[in-house]
């Protein structure tokens, strides 16, 4: 088995939170200047900065999981992570579908930006994509079985736009198998409430918006190969 440190929750700047220098180029470098193997990056509804992180990971010796942070229509935030890049521009299709448009204004919000594989500026978004989509929690397992995906709920200790906060609780028919903490500490306390999580693998992110707030080398995953799909079945294996 490898032990592989991971960071799975990074927005680019396609995110309109996320900072202007938070380009594929730039976040993968400085992952890779902390010691990070494994980074996913998961812009706001949208896939579409992902073939440039992968192009740069492989250039640094990275492995990228293709994702994003889908917000569903109870504003609850989800990963969606991909083994094929295939799959998660297939995603990001149905998603953007099912976005309500609203046009940025990048005044108010920030802007959002596309960028090819030389780190250029490509494109803008036009429709604000911190919207919630027209698709519920509850739909999640059944998409990701349709295009191959694995979701996670996000940040399940936040006070908002978590599955807990929003939601009120972790129904006990739910079929995620890994959620993800912004403190492993708070594990405990919830889990007293939401029994389920005992029985999901946890894992903790940055959620970063600022190439600074990107983890060091600090949380580590048990993987059978170096690879996206090694990286997924990790996250998936029960006990």
């Amino acid at each position: 088995m490898l032990k592989l440190s991971y960071d799975l929750h990074i927005h680019s700047c396609l995110s309109p939170c996320g900072d202007e220098d938070m380009t594929p180029a730039n976040i993968v470098a400085m992952s890779a200047l902390k010691g990070l193997d494994v980074i996913a990056v998961t812009d706001h509804n949208s896939c579409k900065n992902c073939p440039a992180v992968l192009k740069w990971a492989k250039e640094y010796g990275l492995i990228a999981i293709p994702g994003m942070e889908l917000c569903t229509m109870e504003e609850v935030h989800a990963l969606c992570l991909f083994e094929e890049l295939s799959d998660a521009l297939r995603f990001d299709e149905y998603v953007y579908s099912m976005l309500m448009r609203y046009p940025n204004d990048e005044r108010a919000f920030g802007k959002q930006e596309i960028y090819d594989d030389e780190d250029q500026l490509a494109g803008t978004e036009p429709y604000l994509l911190i919207n919630a989509t027209n698709i519920s929690f509850d739909e999640l397992g059944g998409l990701m079985k349709k295009f191959g995906g694995v979701y996670i709920p996000a940040h399940i200790d936040k006070n908002s736009n978590s599955l807990i906060s929003n939601l009120g609780f972790i129904s006990p028919d739910a079929d995620f198998v890994v959620a993800e903490l912004a403190n492993k500490d708070n594990y405990e306390r919830l889990g007293k409430g939401n029994p389920y999580l005992y029985q999901c693998n946890i894992i903790t992110d940055s959620d970063a918006h600022s190439l600074g707030d990107i983890n060091e080398a600090s949380n580590f995953l048990e993987c059978g190969s170096r690879s996206s799909g090694g990286v997924l079945e990790a996250l998936t294996k029960s006990g």
